[in-house]
Formats: C-alpha cells, sequence, structure tokens
C-alpha cells in the first residue's frame, strides 16, 4: 500500500513532537511570545495569563501549520512549475494558521470576528508571520544537504562480505538473524537491543520475533486481526495484533 500524503505528514507530524530537542524549542518559543506579547496579548493580558494563553496556542498553531505545510508539500511536489508548491505551502499554511488564531482569539478576548479594522490587522501579521515561516521551513527541508549517515552500529557485527542495507531481523532461539541485501548472518542478542542498533526510524518492529525495513516492504496484506508483509526479497512476515498500529501509523495499512 502506498504512503499518502496525509499518512506522511501525521507521521512527520508525531515525529516533531516526539522531539526533544523540537520540544525544547517550542518551549523556549513559548516564553519568548509570553515575554514580547505579540498580537496585542502584551496590552491585554498579565505575564501569567500570556504565558498561559501562548502555552497553549503557540503549540496548536504550530501543529496545524506543520501539518498543512507537509501536507501540501507532499500534495504539490513535482506538480507544475517549481514556484507552485512553496507557493500553496505559503498560502496554505497562512489561511489555516490564521483562521485558528481568529478563532482561539475570539474565544479568549471575545473579540468578534466581525470588526473589519481588528481583522484586518491581525490577519494581516499572521499571514505573513505563518507564511515565512513555513517558507524557511520548506526550503530547509528540501534545499539543505542532509547530514551524512554512517552505517548502522549493527552492521559492524557482521561479516564484512555481509554488510549491506538490512532487510529483515528474526528471533533464533538466543540468536537474532539478521538478513540484509548480502545475506544471512545469526548474532547472539536481543532483538530489543538488535532494533536499537538499526538506527532511528528505518524500520518497524512487527512482531515480538520480528523487525522489518520501511524500505524493503513489498506489500501489506491484512488477515483478519494481524496481517502479512512481504518483502524485495519475496519473504513473507507474518505482523501481529498487537502491532497492527504502528503499520497503520507508518501508513502501510488503512485506518
Amino acid at each position: 500500500m502506498k504512503d499518502s500524503p496525509t499518512h506522511s505528514a501525521l507521521r512527520e507530524l508525531r515525529r516533531t513532537f516526539t522531539s526533544p530537542r523540537n520540544l525544547a524549542a517550542l518551549s523556549g518559543v513559548v516564553v519568548f511570545l509570553a515575554v514580547s506579547g505579540p498580537f496585542g496579548t502584551y496590552e491585554t493580558l498579565r505575564l501569567p495569563a500570556r504565558l498561559a494563553y501562548w502555552a497553549f496556542t503557540a503549540p496548536l498553531t504550530f501543529a496545524l501549520g506543520s501539518f498543512t505545510a507537509l501536507l501540501c508539500a507532499r500534495h504539490f511536489e513535482n506538480r507544475g512549475p517549481v514556484w507552485l508548491a512553496p507557493a500553496m505551502v505559503a498560502i496554505c499554511t497562512a489561511l489555516s494558521v490564521g483562521a485558528l488564531v481568529l478563532l482561539l482569539n475570539w474565544a479568549a478576548f471575545g473579540t468578534a470576528p466581525t470588526d473589519t479594522a481588528y481583522l484586518g490587522s491581525l490577519l494581516a501579521s499572521v499571514f505573513i508571520t505563518a507564511a515565512i515561516i513555513a517558507l524557511a521551513l520548506y526550503y530547509t527541508a528540501h534545499h539543505m544537504p542532509d547530514a551524512p549517515k554512517g552505517p548502522p552500529h549493527l552492521l559492524q557485527r557482521l561479516d564484512y562480505a555481509k554488510r549491506g542495507p538490512l532487510i529483515s531481523l528474526s528471533v533464533q532461539d538466543h540468536y537474532v538473524e539478521v538478513v540484509t541485501t548480502k545475506g544471512a548472518s545469526l548474532v547472539l542478542m536481543r532483538l530489543s537491543d538488535a532494533i536499537k542498533e538499526t538506527g532511528s526510524d528505518t524500520g518497524l518492529q512487527v512482531h515480538r520475533s520480528h523487525w522489518v525495513a520501511l524500505a524493503q516492504i513489498e506489500k501489506v496484506t491484512r488477515e483478519g486481526d494481524k496481517a502479512r508483509i512481504t518483502l524485495k526479497d519475496g519473504r513473507d512476515i507474518p505482523a501481529s495484533r498487537s502491532y497492527i498500529p504502528a503499520l497503520k501509523e507508518a501508513g502501510l495499512l488503512p485506518r
């Protein structure tokens, strides 16, 4: 099953909000906004109230803006002229975030959205800010070179001739069978420890005895409350019921 733009955007958003570095940065943004009081919050709220307001508003608008930007980038990627994707990312993100801020301020301050002067001032500032941030994130993600990544630490346990892209890990008695594109090897270790040495975001544990590399999955077939994963090397790996949510989260099965 192909990864849909929505599944991809949700997965990236989940990774963003589970990153300690990103959470620390977001906390710093909340404190900065509470102290500086943009969009009229400095005049209308005291510091404790501003802190509470931005602690709620900043993560919510960031989540919506990030999701919208990721969804638009994935949907418009390689479609039309080169300016179409970044333009749609900026416009859609600014519109969604602007509408959310408008509703939040209406609920928090009772400022009716029929006040044209208020609407114009607020939406202009939010639109410009959200569009600039969305464009900066888009170009950072698509045009900055990726940091070089070394091979998974697990490969260092294999003979040199067997070191290739990982395909799967499977429990064999007290050993883990490590299958790469260059062959299979048995390593004396626990599956949980082997998975830790595969690197981040490279695959999924789909059974208490099996892990598979995402890049090596050919298709996923639902079988009742379980599933079967067909790998590119032709092998089938069972996926147990408790790991079905992980397959859905990865966009490999419909929700």
